[in-house]
């Protein structure tokens, strides 16, 4: 059984059992605002830890370094986080910035280097202020807390209006565990492999290769199916790290290891929805499903084309059921489609059938669908049984406005 709190129903408190939190303001953003996270794990043996990172090539140097540590699948005691800077783009300076990073988080929480992982945000092609990234280090250590979560959801914030954090509570083992997260981002955001930064924090004892099994299968009906503007950041990252609160706790058997999948994937679903909501400039957040595909993949290529279309997006931000753009986007896919069997529906609104517009469409009742805040565009390919549903948004005149003033 799960249970689960997000901003919509806040939780008692924003803690995790075993781990503690950090949010300060060490001056690396232009503006005022935390800037500085850290997640410390009080584990005696440290965490179990898996993570997914952008496929960008021009990857950031702390993707570099962190996907090192996932890889040696090292028992994991601490994130350090900042925001302002996305450490990018920097060449051997930034790795060597981003190493830096790691040993002073190293040093603060009295661990090794090589068992904390980094991440960064923000503006690209800029060196990190390391004197005040050092302090930060140092300053945000002195601050940890079992209940810092919220300060460190705000800290990893860059042009997002709200921290974006959710909790669940599930039966696992016969005791209460504890899953809680939050994620960033409101910009440069489109799936592959993970989207902006993602952080969960659990009490429970799961084996790495459990736990990099139940991310991935997490992963690929939340964060990889949503797009805001349909560039994938350099810097993406999403964690999730595993250590129970009490010692010698069992390791978790089949049973409770899919429980807890099943948790991880309801927990990263509601922040992938607030990630959309509160993404730059968006008015309007689309349910894009696709049904009537030859194969999931290609539901996926179709549903993918249709939430990144600009021509599309256009018309979510306008209310406008211009439905051939959808149909259009389709034919863009790289999926082979016959055009007369395609039908399109926005909500129960039926918009177009045999690629054609169906019979008796009315107009004014698909923009009355268009005018919600949320909606749900259907297309039936009308070539097999494989479906798939992505989150898309609308691109605005404020979108527009966030990016071109981004940097001042």
């Amino acid at each position: 059984m799960t249970r689960s709190a997000s901003p919509s129903a806040p939780p008692p408190a924003l803690s995790c059992p075993g781990f503690r939190f950090a949010g300060i303001r060490a001056g690396i953003k232009s503006k005022d605002g935390l800037d500085l996270g850290l997640i410390a794990c009080d584990a005696e043996d440290g965490a179990s830890a898996a993570a997914v990172f952008t496929r960008n090539r021009v990857a950031a140097a702390p993707v570099l370094l962190s996907r090192q540590v996932i890889r040696a699948g090292r028992k994991v005691r601490g994130v350090v986080v900042n925001s302002g800077n996305a450490n990018a783009c920097t060449g051997p300076t930034g790795l060597a910035d981003a190493r830096a990073m790691q040993a002073a988080a190293a040093r603060a929480l009295g661990v090794r280097p090589g068992e904390i992982l980094v991440a960064s945000t923000g503006v690209i092609g800029k060196p990190l202020p390391m004197p005040e990234v050092g302090a930060g280090i140092t300053l945000a250590a002195a601050d940890l807390s079992p209940t810092g979560f919220g300060r460190f959801a705000e800290a990893i914030m860059t042009t997002d209006r709200r921290p974006k954090t959710a909790r669940r509570e599930v039966t696992l083992g016969g005791r209460t565990a504890t899953l809680l997260g939050t994620t960033k981002g409101a910009g440069m955001i489109a799936p592959n492999m993970a989207t902006t930064l993602t952080f969960v924090t659990a009490d429970v004892a799961l084996p790495t290769p459990t736990l990099r099994r139940a991310v991935a299968l997490a992963v690929a009906p939340t964060f990889n199916a949503l797009a805001v503007d349909g560039d994938t950041s350099t810097n993406d990252t999403l964690a999730v790290l595993c250590a129970p609160a009490e010692p010698r706790t069992r390791m978790l058997g089949v049973r409770d290891a899919r429980a807890f999948t099943a948790a991880l994937t309801d927990l990263l679903g509601d922040l992938a929805r607030q990630l959309m909501t509160d993404g730059e400039g968006v008015h309007h957040v689309v349910t894009v499903e696709v049904t009537g595909a030859p194969s999931a993949a290609a539901a996926h290529k179709v549903a993918h084309r249709i939430a990144t279309s600009p021509l599309v997006k256009t018309a979510i931000a306008g209310g406008d059921p211009n439905w051939g753009r959808v149909l259009c986007a389709v034919g863009n896919a790289g999926v082979a489609v016959r055009p007369e069997r395609l039908a399109l529906w926005l909500d129960a609104v039926e918009v177009a059938r045999a690629g054609r517009a169906a019979p008796g469409f009315d107009e004014a009742a698909a923009a009355a669908v268009m005018a919600q805040p949320s909606y749900r565009l259907r297309v039936d390919l009308g070539l097999g049984r494989a479906s798939t549903r992505f989150l898309a948004c609308d691109l605005s005149h404020r979108y527009v406005e966030i990016n071109a003033d981004y940097r001042t």
